[in-house]
């Protein structure tokens, strides 16, 4: 299949991340093919491109959808991405995560496709030694799904020696959001991330919030984090993506977040403004594989990808969340932990 359009592959298409960036992406002029096991992902949320129901551990299948759209890139979001559950089953995250990616880099080299730009995480960073992180901040994971990502950089980097790959690796700070303009949003099964959540807690769908940990050496004892809006990380993939036309071989890392930290008592706080309702909240246990503070430098990013976010504010974010919540929200009520 050809097309007039650049065609590049979009792995894990049909999910949150994934689907807002092929919309950035056509709104650029590319023609991005959504390839995704389903699993987590939802078909309402292609719209932009046609969609491969397909595994990125089966190599076969890559072989197929890649002689069919002749691809000239790969954006990679394809991975499983539960903290606590990578710490439960880290198997399934390295299997998944690298193994995946692994066969993925391969189908890459056998068809002659050297640009990719990767989802990855500041989860690779672990524990910071100072705050805001940069990309020289040594990388040192405290789960398996961190773990699972630093890996992928690694390979990544091995194969720009080997077979001249270019690529990106985009650390997110924590996605949170929904698309402005009301198109697309998240809805996971299940739901960890804290702003739905919280929006659900806020409209009776839930019962209450119980935040994991409220003793950390914080403010107000909760965890703090550096939301980013899922609009300005689509609009990250697209910068990078043209960064590598012209790039050497090798792997260069980027943050992606605001440089900005809110704990998830002032997440709550700013929920509670938005909505005009009360979040019921519980105090619980610290979770396994959380980091106390994390919070990123973005300046390389801007410097070197022009990229600049368009919806840094708290509030901002959490409007548009509660706005796609309010039109497409059917989650049942429930009880719902987050930290």
């Amino acid at each position: 299949m050809t097309s007039t359009k650049p065609t590049v592959l979009v792995t894990g298409g049909a999910g949150h991340i994934g689907s807002q960036t092929c919309k950035a992406l056509a709104a650029s002029g590319y023609l991005p093919v959504a390839v995704d096991n389903m699993v987590y992902g939802h078909e309402w949320a292609v719209r932009w491109g046609p969609l491969e129901v397909a595994d990125i551990l089966d190599g076969d299948r890559l072989d197929q959808i890649i002689l069919r759209y002749k691809p000239r890139a790969v954006l990679h979001f394809a991975a499983y991405a539960y903290v606590g559950e990578s710490v439960m089953d880290p198997g399934k995250y390295y299997r998944n995560n690298v193994v995946g990616s692994l066969s993925l880099l391969q189908a890459m080299a056998r068809h002659s496709i050297d640009r990719m730009v990767f989802s990855s995480t500041c989860a690779t960073y672990g524990n910071p030694l100072h705050l805001p992180i940069r990309e020289d901040h040594p990388q040192a994971p405290i789960n398996p799904y961190g773990a699972s990502k630093q890996m992928v950089e690694r390979i990544m980097a091995d194969f720009g020696v080997a077979h001249g790959l270019r690529s990106t690796a985009l650390r997110y700070f924590n996605a949170a959001g929904a698309d402005p303009d009301g198109e697309l949003g998240e809805h996971h099964d299940p739901e960890t991330h804290l702003i739905p959540l919280v929006l659900d807690a806020a409209s009776g769908k839930r019962s209450h919030i119980e935040i994991y940990g409220d003793d950390y050496d914080t403010a107000d004892g909760t965890c703090v984090r550096d939301y980013i809006h899922v609009a300005d990380l689509a609009d990250a993939h697209v910068l990078a993506l043209s960064r590598l036309e012209g790039a050497e071989p090798g792997m260069r890392p980027y943050n992606l977040g605001n440089g900005k930290g809110h704990s998830v008592r002032e997440v709550i706080a700013a929920a509670e403004r938005v909505t005009g309702l009360t979040v019921p909240t519980l105090a619980g246990p610290r979770r396994a594989g959380d980091p106390e503070n994390l919070v990123g430098d973005a300046t390389q990013a801007l410097r070197e990808l022009g990229w600049q976010p368009k919806h840094a504010d708290l509030e901002t974010i959490v409007q548009h969340a509660w706005r796609w919540h309010q039109k497409n929200s059917n989650t049942h009520a429930r009880d719902a932990k987050f930290a």
